[in-house]
């Protein structure tokens, strides 16, 4: 009895005690998230269950109305008198400028006869203003917003769809040599001109190559002298443009503005030539002549 007192009151028994417990409260430790573990796994889904759907969600219910829109919703003065403003300006879009005998096309080199009416509007516009003979009108194909205008009344919302950009027209001279590059520029562009006639070949890689160019007007075909100085009309976005393509405009002399829009001027002409009895007509006149004996062309379109 006395050597188990003694061994009960040793520091070895006291430490031996200590690392039981600490064993004991290691597996206790582990045990325990274990159990609450288990308990989550089958008490969770069971709660969550037993609730009513309505109390499940968060987003709230959508709600769906109609309402036809039709003349019993009343008329709302705010706003009627907001387009009261804009209605006279409505209602001139459907004024008839004239007739228009077949169909406008853009298509194929010049933009075919939409881009041929445009830019004979533009030079008989620019002559009627400056008072002077204008030998070339030129105007790019991606400036003019409808690819045809089909026969019957030709009306101001067919020339604001066809030109809806506010480009002023301008006069520029230029050097015969200067001319000819801007001919030989509009060939590979394929952009609208009016004032001369042009032969081009098609090359292997698809592009387009001027031969030869004369000017023309009522009184026949001249050959373009290149020291001799010479009108032509354009818009105002392909002088300031400039770089490769336009860049000999900005070379040329006595840029000026003539005060009116493109979209405007070509009204005027609609109603000039209704006014002397005639009818606008798509024509393709041989502005642009295609060498097909020197010309790289698709099998399908050889004559």
């Amino acid at each position: 009895m006395l050597f188990r007192l003694l061994y009960l009151l040793s520091p070895g028994f006291n430490q031996e005690s200590k690392m039981k417990k600490s064993a004991q409260k290691i597996k206790a430790g582990r045990s325990i998230p274990l159990l609450l573990l288990m308990l989550l796994v089958l008490i969770v889904p069971r709660a969550w269950s037993q609730q009513p759907a309505a109390a499940r969600t968060t987003a709230p219910a959508a709600r769906v109305t109609e309402t036809a829109v039709d003349a019993s919703i009343p008329d709302d003065p705010p706003v009627d008198q907001m387009l009261a403003v804009y209605a006279p300006r409505v209602r001139e879009l459907e004024v008839v400028l004239g007739k228009l005998k077949g169909e406008l096309k853009k298509s194929g080199a010049g933009s075919g006869s939409l881009g041929n009416f445009v830019t004979d509007g533009m030079r008989a516009q620019a002559s009627l203003k400056t008072g002077k003979p204008v030998a070339v009108a030129l105007m790019n194909g991606g400036g003019m917003r409808r690819s045809s205008i089909g026969e019957g009344e030709l009306k101001a919302r067919d020339i604001f769809e066809l030109l809806p950009f506010e480009n002023a027209l301008v006069t520029v001279d230029l050097t015969g040599e200067q001319l000819i590059r801007l001919l030989q520029m509009i060939v590979a562009g394929r952009e609208a001109q009016s004032g001369a006639r042009i032969v081009y070949k098609t090359k292997a890689d698809k592009t387009s190559e001027m031969e030869s160019a004369k000017l023309r007007d009522a009184g026949g075909e001249k050959e373009i002298d290149p020291h001799a100085t010479y009108t032509i009309v354009t818009i105002d976005y392909l002088y300031r443009v400039g770089g490769s393509h336009y860049g000999m405009l900005q070379q040329g002399k006595n840029m000026k503005e003539l005060g009116m829009t493109l979209r405007d001027a070509i009204i005027d002409y609609v109603k000039s030539e209704t006014a002397a009895g005639r009818e606008i007509k798509p024509h393709l006149d041989g502005r642009f002549i295609l060498d097909k004996a020197n010309s790289v062309m698709p099998e399908e379109v050889r004559p």
